[in-house]
This record gives C-alpha cells, structure tokens and sequence, in this order.
C-alpha cells in the first residue's frame, strides 16, 4: 500500500467544531495527517486525544497560550525528526516525525507560517520566522528525503490571480528558497504543471493556494497523487463548514513498513485530564 497523506488547516477549532472534523478526519484514507493552525484548546485537545486513546502517534510541540502551531497525526510508525530541536522562535509551528517505508526512511515535516497584515510587528515575526525555519532546515540536512507539508501562508510567485502588492518579496524568496536552497519540489506544481487551484479564497474569483506539498526529488520520483479536497470549505445544511481551508492529499509509491492498530477514533472513550499525546 502507498504512504498517503494530508494536510489541513483546522482554523483555531472550537470544541463543537473540532467534533466534526474529527467525524470527517476519521473517515479519510491517508496514513498521516499533518493539521495546521492548531491551538493550546479545548478543540485542539480534543482531536489529540481522541486520536492518541484510538491507537495513532500524535505528534505536536507545546503550544504557549495563544500561540499557534502544527500537530502531525499519524496511523504508520514514527520516531521523532530533529526539526523541533532548531526552532528556537515560535517553535509549536512546525514539527516533523520520521516514517520507514520500502524505500528507506522518510523525514515528514508540518509547518504553519505566520500570517501578516501590514503592521511591522507581524512583518518582522513572519520574516523572523522564516528565515529561522530555513535554518533549520539546513542544519538538519542529511541523506533522509523530506516531505514539508502544510499552510505555508505563501503563494508560488506566477500564481494565478497574481494579487499583486499584497506580498513582500521575502514571501517570495521563502518559497523560491524551499526548491533553490532546499532543493524541495513543489509538488502541486510538479503534478499539475498549468492547473489554476485556490485552498482559500476571501471571494470565489480571490482565491489564494497557500497549503503546499513540497518533497526532495527522490520522492517527487514516486509521486503518484497530489489533488485538493475541496469539500473541507462546502457549508453543510445549518450553515456550518469544516475550515475554510481545502486539504491537500499526498500518495507515493513508498510502503510504510509497519502499521499501527488503530480504531475508530469517533468511537473511543478520551481523558478528562491532561492530554497524552507525545510532546516532541
């Protein structure tokens, strides 16, 4: 069977909500779940819980109060990846476990970048951010092939609509960086080279393709799907919707070697205490 994969911003989740994305998370297919925009909250636990008392290895940094950040989800065996160790600012927005398949050890990453409006403040966080998240990258460079994943909160720099003077030119050069200084393919791109495809859009005809997939090119070798899911934005009956995001789903042609026994995590009892997910 093919490792498969997912990522999806979960948008700060009230515990009502993160209910039901848990009901739809738990009929998806992949084999690992890389959600952003995770939060120090009673949604946020719930989701760790519930998928750590059902089996999986749930894998997400200590998030400080009101700070935002990436929680990796996982039905195949992991070991923690070094990553967490090179983040020194902000460090609850990316995170990464190792995964062994067929074709050798796979380093997956997730990471939520910072948004910014206009302010200075912002300005400086996302590029502090950034440009701390490539560093660390570097320093954890080795032979493993890396698979990033997640809300990048970037946009590729011919995108379509092109939404000019609304991003810096180090936006810009972090995500021309990801491939030139990181040497990772974007794998959306690689898979659909003319394809126009928003993950979030303020208006229909606005949209905006900030969640990515990029991965060395070994594995963009294997790469045999990347599509958005869409129906994460649809609004159900009573108007609700899941995120307002669409997810973006991964296959290789790499084999997880071991598989965990998991179950339905909609139907295990979770603790009322402190959560017992595995802080890396």
């Amino acid at each position: 069977m093919p490792l498969s994969l997912l990522t999806l911003n979960l948008g700060a989740p009230s515990l009502d909500r993160a209910q039901r994305q848990l009901a739809w998370l738990a009929t998806r297919p992949e084999d690992v779940l890389v959600l952003t925009e995770t939060k120090a909250t009673p949604g946020t636990r719930h989701l760790a819980d519930t998928f750590t008392a059902a089996g999986h290895t749930v894998t997400m940094p200590d998030h400080a109060d009101g700070e935002l950040g990436v929680m990796i989800v996982s039905k195949v065996a992991a070991r923690p990846d070094r990553l967490a160790d090179h983040l020194d600012y902000l460090p609850a927005r990316a995170t990464g476990i190792v995964v062994d398949t067929d074709h050798g050890p796979i380093r997956v990453l997730g990471a939520y970048v910072p948004s910014r409006d206009a302010s200075l403040d912002k300005t400086e966080r996302k590029k502090r951010w950034t440009t701390g998240f490539l560093a660390a990258l570097d320093a954890t460079r080795d032979d493993l092939p890396v698979l990033l994943l997640g809300d990048l909160n970037v946009l590729e720099p011919d995108h379509q609509p092109p939404h000019r003077g609304q991003f810096a030119p180090f936006e810009y050069d972090f995500y021309r960086d990801l491939t030139r200084r990181c040497d990772l393919t974007d794998l959306y791109r690689h898979h659909h080279p003319d394809r126009v495809e928003h993950s979030w859009a303020r208006r229909p005809e606005l949209g905006y393709r900030y969640d990515h997939a990029h991965a060395s090119p070994t594995l963009a070798d294997t790469l045999q799907t990347c599509d958005y899911i869409h129906e994460t934005r649809s609004h159900a009956a009573d108007g609700t919707r899941l995120t307002d995001h669409s997810g973006l789903a991964v296959t290789l042609a790499a084999t997880p070697t071991t598989r965990l026994l998991t179950s339905d995590p909609t139907t295990v009892a979770t603790p009322h205490d402190e959560p017992e997910f595995t802080l890396f």
